[in-house]
């Protein structure tokens, strides 16, 4: 129905519930401080719009007619209605949202959730965050189960999407600290053939990429454990295998230099991990734009601090991203 065909507008309608609330067209005037005259050619064209009697002029206050019950319970729904629309087109213009839902990969947890929570104390109403895997936020972003990924961005090319780069770190060799570091191909694949290979799954980017390394490497290492999560990585490890991961995966995991463990650089360039904030493009004003930025100065703190002690050796590799 266009616009024009519509029997009222909502400053009809605004008037109409002054007249209900104040009982009569002089009290509505008064409160909405325009003339008793403009009150009453209002609610006259409002009728005639829709073709009935609103209120029963014979009694004093006003009495509503059963047609004008009707709509006074619409009107004051659809009057609330716009007024949230206007608070929340408001709360937009800075940055606030009623709810958003955020998907994280489970290797930030540590670095990044007080942050998080801090920054959406005042930006967010209603905040639901999902640790897991990059692959499972993917598929609830393109769903709209969930707002914003931060992880791995594993969706390049699909349209409507806006992103914003955070962090790269690079793979690293976990193994046990007797093991010399491998400088070529055929050192890494000695070492993966003497000790049993610990693996992420394929569910996670971080599997897939491990396995397109070992494929380009020409490493074919038998299948053993495999596990979605840094602490069974680390696991594995501690009970004699090797693996490849990152410094903020072994952190999460709870790695220790002085454990009997070790890292190592991969071999031939190595690989890196690029994680990136992606959320649906023009849908929340400059929120994640202000939302990358703390990621950002968060994860810088946080390698300052915290990575660069227990990764020395790796300190020019993990970079913040602007």
């Amino acid at each position: 129905m266009p616009p024009a065909s519509f029997p009222f507008d909502m400053s009809a309608l605004n008037v109409f519930l002054a007249v209900c609330e104040n009982g009569s067209m002089a009290s509505a005037a008064r409160s909405l401080g325009i003339t008793q005259p403009a009150v009453s050619q209002t609610i006259a064209d409002l009728e005639a719009r829709t073709a009935t009697m609103l209120f029963d002029r014979r009694v004093r206050p006003l009495a509503l007619t059963a047609t004008g019950t009707v709509l006074r319970q619409y009107a004051s729904n659809l009057v609330s209605d716009m007024h949230h629309i206007a608070m929340r087109l408001r709360e937009m213009q800075t940055g606030r949202v009623s709810q958003l839902r955020i998907g994280v990969v489970d290797s930030l947890s540590r670095a990044l959730l007080v942050n998080i929570s801090r920054f959406m104390q005042t930006r967010a109403e209603h905040l639901i965050v999902l640790a897991g895997l990059t692959e499972s936020h993917a598929e609830a972003l393109l769903t709209r189960q969930i707002d914003f990924i931060v992880g791995v961005d594993d969706l390049e090319d699909v349209p409507g999407l806006e992103r914003w780069p955070l962090f790269e770190e690079p793979y690293l060799l976990v193994c046990n600290a007797d093991i010399a570091p491998p400088s070529s191909r055929e050192e890494l694949r000695e070492i993966c053939s003497q000790h049993p290979f610990v693996r992420f799954t394929l569910r996670s980017r971080s599997g897939t990429e491990i396995e397109r390394y070992l494929r380009r490497m020409q490493i074919d290492v038998p299948l053993g454990q495999e596990y979605d999560l840094p602490i069974g990585l680390l696991a594995g490890c501690h009970n004699g295998g090797i693996a490849i991961s990152t410094p903020l995966c072994l952190h999460e995991a709870g790695y220790m230099p002085d454990q009997g463990l070790c890292v190592h650089p991969l071999p031939a360039g190595g690989i890196k991990r690029r994680l990136t904030l992606v959320a649906r493009r023009r849908e929340f004003g400059r929120l994640p734009l202000d939302f990358a930025q703390m990621l950002r100065t968060s994860l810088q703190d946080y390698t300052r601090t915290v990575l660069h002690q227990r990764f020395a050796a790796f300190a020019q590799s993990m970079t913040v991203l602007s």
